[in-house]
């Protein structure tokens, strides 16, 4: 007999029936602009358990990556366990006190506006009165281009090998879905404003990426977009406009450009630092006077990417971890729902714990009876030495960046009036937590302003008071782009923020 489970809900098999209609049958919507035709390749799902029970891979798929498959063209074929997973959705968790955010101004104007933050391994989405300001939904999903690789070099490579821009219609396909399930009517929706890293605009827009892996990594179009709606086949009003922010240089992207205008960190007298975590970290320090920035390709680990149990801050992710003497975990679940994986904060949480209890020590390796099998969470959620690897060269990254621009601008680190933590999960970060391991430079927390996406918070500004997209076209011209791997010194800071141990002074 065969048992089919689609996003953890078990799903009835029907001789002759397609993912996608076993899927529809329990009421979960797969994208399609094709009607199931497998010509639009959006309606992707990834197999986690059965995928020698499916039907052989067809010419429509020759695209995807191994463990993808589009579900208008595959059947479940033999007996056996099949459990598979659109890309996971769920709601943000909007925090609205963020401290260290410039406020929301707003000029008035009627209908409705969307604020996008297009992560390469998260999207995030806001819809506002445009009238108002009033925020009147979120939205939050896994970046649907993941079969054609989790960074953006991975991402580029695919894009430049396979025709027909693959990654630009899967990531409109699950947008589209997302738009037609908004409170309002779609047709109210007259702006859209996107904020995204370099790669992940670029392919947005349709334009050609392969410039960006290739010295000296620039886009064809570092100056802000703007493009019909209708060229992107959103279901908007007819006349409604996207808009691209510019690029800052190489791959300090748009979202970088949105993050300075939310916390106004370029109209500052004292020197202030933002840490834009993700899959691309992107780091700036100055103030007013001067501002220098760099990215650090960190990958997606603290945002589940590349670890066994790894997921984003939606339902079922590990939030926080602590272990009692016996080395017993206690958790919370983003939900209160069973446990699915593991979160950003939540990583950050139980290598310190593992760190305080003698579990793992300052080189990530782990006590001789974990090795093997690793350190178990809750049931079947295990976290292993392979797992530490990834967050460890990660963490080297970033703090790779941060001590090379803090070199390059002679800074101290009492002279950082601000560390503006920001991220997916930099809202529920331990900052504790997060400087026993490394993760964070040893500052006080009345220093370190947590204000989670600000990206998104700076794309929503600018689709609130279009005036200030004057200001940062203008405001990226004035900043200095540090190339990270040219500084001497490149090798000694990543090697030693791979360490387990408070960040160096």
């Amino acid at each position: 007999m065969a048992t089919l489970t689609i996003n953890h809900q078990d799903a009835p098999v029907r001789d002759g029936a397609t993912l996608f209609d076993c899927a529809e049958a329990i009421d979960i919507r797969v994208p399609t602009s094709c009607i199931k035709q497998g010509k639009c390749r959006e309606c992707l799902l990834e197999i986690e358990e059965g995928i020698s029970h499916l039907s052989p891979p067809t010419p429509e798929e020759a695209h995807l990556g191994e463990g993808f498959r589009l579900a208008c063209r595959t059947r479940i074929v033999s007996e056996g366990v099949v459990r598979c997973h659109t890309m996971r959705r769920g709601a943000m968790r909007i925090v609205d006190d963020a401290f260290g955010l410039a406020e929301l101004t707003v000029e008035p104007r009627s209908g409705h506006g969307l604020a996008l933050d297009i992560g390469t391994t998260t999207i995030a989405m806001r819809l506002y009165e445009l009238d108002t300001g009033k925020l009147v939904s979120t939205q939050s999903f896994e970046n649907p281009q993941r079969f054609g690789g989790s960074d953006i070099m991975a991402r580029i490579l695919y894009d430049t090998e396979h025709k027909g821009k693959l990654l630009q219609r899967t990531l409109l396909g699950y947008l589209r879905q997302a738009i037609e399930v908004l409170p309002v009517p779609p047709e109210s929706i007259l702006d859209v404003v996107v904020a995204a890293n370099t790669t992940m605009r670029d392919l947005f827009f349709g334009l050609d990426v392969y410039s960006i892996g290739q010295r000296p990594y620039r886009s064809t179009h570092e100056a802000s977009l703007t493009m019909a709606a209708k060229k992107l086949r959103l279901p908007l009003h007819p006349d409604a406009e996207v808009y691209g922010l510019p690029i800052i240089g190489s791959h300090v992207g748009a979202d970088a450009a949105a993050c300075l205008i939310a916390t106004g960190l370029h109209e500052r007298d004292s020197v202030s630092v933002l840490m834009d975590i993700g899959t691309n970290t992107e780091l700036i320090v100055g103030n007013r006077d001067r501002l220098i920035v760099a990215s650090c390709p960190a990958g997606p680990a603290f945002e589940g990417g590349g670890v066994l149990c790894g997921m984003p801050a939606l339902d079922g992710a590990i939030e926080r971890v602590t272990l009692n003497g016996s080395g017993k975990p206690k958790t919370r679940v983003v939900g209160d729902v069973k446990p699915q994986g593991i979160c950003g904060s939540g990583l950050v949480d139980l290598m310190s714990e593992l760190l305080r209890t003698d579990r793992m020590n300052a080189q990530g390796r782990f006590l001789e009876e974990l090795e093997l099998e690793g350190f178990e969470l809750a049931d079947g959620i295990t976290f292993t030495e392979r797992d530490v690897n990834e967050l460890a060269q990660a963490k080297g990254a970033n703090i790779a960046g941060f001590q090379i621009l803090r070199d390059i601008y002679g800074l101290e680190l009492d002279d950082i009036d601000r560390f503006y933590l920001a991220g997916g999960f930099a809202r529920h970060i331990d900052l504790d937590a997060a400087r026993r391991i490394g993760f964070l430079p040893d500052l006080p927390d009345e220093k370190i302003l947590r204000v989670g996406n600000a990206a998104l918070a700076g794309a929503s500004q600018l689709l609130l008071s279009p005036s200030l997209r004057r200001t940062v076209e203008t405001l990226v011209q004035s900043i200095e782009h540090i190339e990270l791997e040219t500084h001497p010194d490149f090798f000694d800071f990543f090697v030693d923020g791979c360490q387990f141990m408070p960040v160096r002074r």
